[in-house]
């Protein structure tokens, strides 16, 4: 009996490639008991449709994806289209919900743009409540996506939010003012350019820098991020701990490990559940619809998620160290600097778990 096949949506090119190399080495390095099969998005919407009619043509029973505001809801649509079902990640669920029009194909797990706000908001607070917050919010799909669900839940903190908006990557960033607090979900390089112009007390940011390109190279040591995974969450998926993947991963690329790695793990952990399961009378569409499983990424359930076709994960709040050191635990609980050199690789460390206790804090944050 042949084996099901799996498709997968990458950017292998383009501005997105370093997000795509976790998922090609899920899919690639790593056994599944399905033939996997990838196709480049190319880092467009034109080139993720253009992919994933490759992969129906080709016969695969589901289709994976992460990432990208554009490239994501291309491969879903053109999915749906097709009555193929869609298993995807780290695009905001909102985002992902607010958009689908024939709804039934897709599934996707991922936090909400107001958990993001929840977590920035416990980080502001570090520094005391009814904080004035410059919020450097392009004028695209990601600020859009701010402006609608970001700004309720942190103005209903108390927090003041001032709108400084901007065209990406045009080279010209908003004068933030004086204020002690500023967010974002600019490029590193916009970042920086608002972060050199006044150096606020704490920056939070989430998008592009809750990677770690970009950090060291632009300046950023001490921005604060949103975690959604990291080496020291305590999941299990398909008989690997986060650190075996992670130890896997640096093994085999020579590159750090990045936060979509374990949520691209989960991705085929759903995918081969949901082949493995259906039958001649159960469809992969109808497992996936009735799927609770424990992952690398957590818990996914897509019975009880806030929006059809939608399962939810936890944040926890990070920030960037410089690489030289980070914070680190003592066994008897307490808390040492320098403990660890990093070859000058910019550390991501957990300094909030409220929302998301599954991952140690493994650092206080500092704050200018």
């Amino acid at each position: 009996m042949p084996r099901p096949m799996i498709g997968v949506v990458l950017a292998a090119t383009g501005r997105l490639a370093p997000l795509g190399a976790p998922l090609e080495f899920v899919a690639r390095a790593l056994p599944w008991p399905a033939d996997v099969v990838l196709r480049d998005s190319g880092s467009t919407a034109e080139g993720a449709r253009a992919a994933t009619l490759s992969l129906v043509e080709a016969g695969v029973r589901v289709v994976v994806t992460l990432g990208g505001t554009a490239t994501l809801p291309a491969v879903v649509d053109a999915c749906a289209e097709h009555e193929v079902p869609c298993v995807s990640t780290t695009l905001p669920w909102q985002v992902f919900a607010s958009d689908r029009r024939r709804p039934g194909w897709a599934f996707h797990f991922c936090w909400g743009v107001d958990d993001i706000a929840s977590v920035f908001a416990d980080l502001w607070e570090h520094l005391g409540p009814a904080r004035v917050v410059g919020c450097v919010w392009n004028d695209g799909t990601q600020g859009a996506a701010l402006r609608r669900w970001f700004r309720p839940v942190a103005a209903a903190r108390g927090h003041a939010l001032v709108d400084l908006p901007y065209r990406e990557s045009s080279g010209v960033v908003p004068e933030v003012g004086d204020v002690e607090v500023v967010t974002s979900a600019a490029t590193a390089a916009d970042l920086a350019a608002v972060v050199r112009a006044r150096r606020p007390r704490l920056v939070t940011c989430s998008r592009w820098l809750t990677y770690p390109f970009g950090v060291a190279r632009h300046g950023l040591d001490g921005v604060a991020t949103i975690v959604s995974w990291t080496p020291e969450h305590d999941h299990v998926g398909g008989g690997r701990t986060p650190r075996d993947l992670v130890r896997a991963y640096e093994e085999a690329t020579g590159s750090p490990w990045l936060q979509p790695l374990g949520l691209a793990h989960a991705l085929f952990e759903v995918a081969t559940h949901a082949v493995g399961a259906a039958d001649s009378t159960t469809s992969v569409r109808e497992v996936l619809a009735t799927t609770r499983l424990a992952t690398m990424a957590g818990v996914l359930d897509w019975t009880r998620g806030p929006a059809p076709g939608v399962a939810t994960i936890p944040l926890a709040g990070g920030q960037w160290r410089d690489g030289d050191r980070r914070d680190g635990d003592n066994r008897d609980g307490g808390r040492r600097e320098g403990d660890r050199r990093d070859g000058g690789r910019p550390s991501l460390v957990v300094v909030d778990n409220r929302r998301s206790p599954l991952v140690p804090v493994t650092g206080e944050l500092r704050v200018g």
